[in-house]
Formats: C-alpha cells, sequence, structure tokens
C-alpha cells in the first residue's frame, strides 16, 4: 500500500477504478492439492562454491533442530521450499535486523556512498520529498563517479512523483525503468498489465549486499516508531512502525537474479556491463532464502511458503503485519495451527492509511477470536511491517502483505531466514510491538461501535481487489 501523505486527483481515481475493472477472475492455488503433490526430499543448501553433501546438509538440520528443539516444521518446511523454488538455502550470510526508517535509511545511504561498481534499486513508491530527493541526489552522485545505477520504481506506487524527478535522474546517466505504466500507449510486451504492480523493496549494492522489507523511499517513515521503548505515542504523530533486513553474504546473488528477471521482463533496455555476479564468500553464519512471487508463477511462492509454514508450526506463529486481508485458506491454516497447540498472535494495525483494508481485516476478527487467535493492534505508529517468526527457528521479513493484493496481483519478495539467533532477535522485537499494542478480547470485539461493525461489512465487498 502506499503512505496516506498523497493527495486524491481524478487521475489516481480513475487508476483506482481501472485496476478493481481489470482484477480478473484469478484464485488462490490449493495449498494442500499443491503440498501433495511434493514428496519429502532431503534438504539441501549451497555455499558460494556451490552444493553442500547430502552428509553435510543433513548435519546442518540436525544441528538446527539441535539448538531449537526437535521440531518437523525444519524438515517439512525446507523440503517444501525447495521444492517450489529454485533458490537454494544458502549458507555464510551475514543478516541484521532493521527496525524503522531511520536506521534502515542511514544505513542504505552508507551502502549507495560506499558502492564501487553497480547500484540495483527496486520501489514500489519512491516520492519527490526530503528523502526522495536525498536518495536521489545520493545516486545521481555515484552515477557520475561511473557508478552504473539501474532504478525499476512501480508506476501506480508513485504515481504522484513528477516525471521530472525520474527525468532528472536519466539525464544523470541513471537507467531508469517504469514498472508497468499506468498509461496504456507506455505498455510494453503487447499487454497492458495494471493490476500488476511491483511492490517489492530492493536495494543491492555492487552485488554483495542487499536491502529488503516493507519501507518504501518516503519521508513519512523518517521519524521512526521508538520500537525500542514500549511507548504510547499518540495517534497521528507521524510514526511508522516497519522493519528492514541488510543481508551480505552469498544469498544477496539470488536477490540480484530476482531483480535482473524482473528488468528483462519489463522490457528494460540493456543494461550497461557491469560485475553483476561478483564472486561472494562467507561472511556470517546466517541461513537464507529468496523467496520472489509474481503473478506469472503458476503459483504464488510466498503464499505457499507462509501457509505451509503455519501448517507446520507445532509451538508458535508470531505474525506482524500491516494489511491483513486473509483468504479462507490462511484464516482455516491459523485456526488449525490453534487446535494443534501453537500460540498463534497476531500484531495488526490500530489504524491505517487505508480505512477499506482496515476495516475488511477487522471483519475477519470474530471468526479468528473464536478458534483462539489472540490479536493485539499497535498503538501509537501506522504499522507498516510484514514480518513473521515460528517455533523459534522460522523467519521471515517482506514486502509480501497478508492479503490478496500480495497473494495474486503483486510482484513481492521475501527473506527466509533459518536458526535461533534470529528468530530470538525477531522475537524480542515481536515482545517489544506487542507491549506496544492493544489486545483485542472477544468481550471487547463484540462490544464494538455499531458503525464500525458496517464499515466491515462494505469493506469485505471489496477485500478481493485491496
Amino acid at each position: 500500500m502506499q503512505p496516506s501523505t498523497r493527495q486524491s486527483s481524478p487521475l489516481a481515481l480513475l487508476v483506482v477504478l481501472c485496476v478493481f475493472s481489470t482484477a480478473g477472475c484469478a484464485s488462490l492455488p490449493d495449498t494442500d492439492a499443491i503440498l501433495a503433490r511434493h514428496a519429502m526430499q532431503a534438504a539441501q543448501f549451497e555455499t558460494a562454491r556451490g552444493p553442500v553433501s547430502v552428509q553435510k546438509s543433513a548435519a546442518i538440520v540436525a544441528e538446527l533442530k539441535r539448538t531449537s528443539g526437535d521440531i518437523d516444521i525444519l524438515d517439512k518446511q525446507i523440503a517444501l521450499e525447495q521444492a517450489l523454488t529454485d533458490r537454494p538455502l544458502m549458507l555464510g550470510n551475514k543478516v541484521t535486523l532493521l527496525q524503522d526508517g531511520p536506521a534502515t535509511y542511514a544505513a542504505m545511504l552508507k551502502a549507495i556512498s560506499g558502492a564501487q561498481d553497480h547500484i540495483n534499486m527496486e520501489t514500489y513508491i519512491i516520492e519527490d520529498d526530503a528523502m526522495g530527493q536525498a536518495f536521489a541526489q545520493a545516486l545521481i552522485t555515484k552515477q557520475r563517479q561511473g557508478v552504473q545505477v539501474n532504478l525499476i520504481y512501480d508506476s501506480v506506487g508513485s504515481l504522484a512523483t513528477p516525471k521530472q524527478f525520474f527525468n532528472e535522474l536519466a539525464a544523470a546517466g541513471v537507467a531508469v525503468l517504469e514498472f508497468n505504466p499506468v498509461n496504456p500507449l507506455q505498455s510494453r510486451g503487447g499487454a497492458w498489465l495494471l493490476n500488476n504492480r511491483d511492490h517489492r523493496k530492493l536495494l543491492i549494492v555492487d552485488g554483495r549486499t542487499v536491502f529488503l522489507g516493507g519501507i518504501n523511499i518516503s519521508s513519512v517513515y523518517s521519524s521512526g516508531s521508538i520500537i525500542h521503548r514500549a511507548t504510547k505515542l499518540p495517534v497521528g504523530d507521524g510514526a511508522w512502525r516497519d522493519t528492514d533486513l541488510q543481508i551480505d553474504g552469498p544469498v544477496v546473488a539470488d536477490f540480484q537474479k530476482l531483480f535482473m528477471q524482473t528488468w528483462d521482463k519489463q522490457h528494460g533496455k540493456t543494461l550497461m556491463p557491469k560485475n553483476y555476479t561478483p564472486v561472494l564468500t562467507a561472511v556470517g553464519k546466517d541461513i537464507v532464502r529468496a523467496i520472489g512471487g509474481t503473478p506469472d508463477d503458476a503459483f504464488n511462492q510466498v503464499y505457499l511458503t507462509m501457509i505451509s509454514a503455519i501448517s507446520n508450526a507445532e509451538r508458535q506463529v508470531f505474525l506482524t503485519n500491516a494489511y491483513f486481508v486473509p483468504n479462507p485458506q490462511l484464516i482455516q491454516a491459523l485456526l488449525d495451527a490453534v487446535t494443534r497447540g501453537v500460540d498463534v498472535r497476531l500484531i495488526l494495525p490500530s489504524y491505517s492509511d487505508s480505512g477499506l483494508v482496515f476495516h475488511a481485516g477487522r471483519a475477519q476478527y470474530t471468526q479468528l477470536l473464536e478458534g483462539g487467535v489472540k490479536i493485539y493492534e499497535r498503538q501509537g505508529a501506522l504499522l507498516h511491517a510484514k514480518t513473521a517468526m515460528i517455533d523459534g527457528v522460522w523467519s521471515t521479513v517482506g514486502s509480501s502483505n497478508l492479503d490478496w493484493r500480495s497473494f495474486m496481483d503483486n510482484d513481492e519478495v521475501n527473506a527466509v531466514i533459518l536458526g535461533r539467533d534470529f528468530a530470538q532477535q525477531m522475537a524480542a522485537m515481536f515482545a517489544i510491538d506487542q507491549a506496544a499494542s492493544k489486545l483485542i478480547t472477544p468481550q471487547s470485539w463484540a462490544d464494538r461501535p455499531l458503525q464500525f461493525k458496517l464499515k466491515e461489512w462494505l469493506a469485505r465487498l471489496w477485500e478481493r481487489w485491496l
């Protein structure tokens, strides 16, 4: 979704109406049928040098289970993920958890400043505001220093950004590519795919460092949410709560492939020759898999990965998500997990920049609460994060929301991280957010004002297109 700072315009309204009218009749996959087709197989890992032996792979899984408890999610989830995607679990990475805009932007701009060969950037929104200009000038500076900058931005997400903003980047030598232009006369590949949006947030520097998560390039993220204190700030103070990752190591090559695939799919001009596939070495101990989802796939890998991880959970499912409009399969997976004795907790927004999405998600609360799911609403900041931690060993951070649009219409990208140490960081972050949230009880929810119930009913009529 896009920040609420945008002003309404006839063009924006037309785009929204066109998106609804071109949604089509696609449906989410039958996860049970797909999972049943994939037999269990031994886990496979890779390093920067290539595949790891069967014996070594088995030892890695055994060590993960030893440090995290004997849990089936490792065997089942690893087997499923490698059956669904051609991207392996990569060893030897260093993952840094970045909480909120100020920390994320500082790390991104530092990496841009240190770039030596090339910068590949892909974003849903880049605004012509103070933060957008800071990034634009940093990119132009590197381009003038001989570092090739390649930028993909989404046409709808950046609809309010003046074309002059991108023209200035292009004039400096930056290769700029508009994803699925709103203008049908500018469509590429013979189809006007207005409903397919690029919701990814990727910054790849020299093919060695990648940033990804929920943060767009906009000054709305600059205030942060004071994540390190469970402080309940006044609603509307402008704070945004988000989560990103900085990853260094061999898995960056897989995120680079996703960027290049998007560039090719959008028929971008031939990129300037640079070292886009540098030799990578181990820089840490984190195990990471890159997962990309697009409407072009036979089934959405991000969606199936999330559903199966919840279905394989034995202890905990901790989800934090900004735009929660679950489909029936996701709801059932959460309810089934509770039935198995799993502690299922959701941290969701207490207010949103999208009223329709907010109320459509709340329309599902009654069923979830009655089924034993614990729901918390984050206070004092607009929640924009998209994260999950399951069973103290499986974590994911990315751009994908838990809604129909992310699973069916958008290009999305997530990182899956295996390991207890990183999961503990995720659990600690979740605990801080939970402390800054209000618990929604079945009784308090039943007693909510009638006007909210009406808004929820109306919003549900649109949930497929939100």
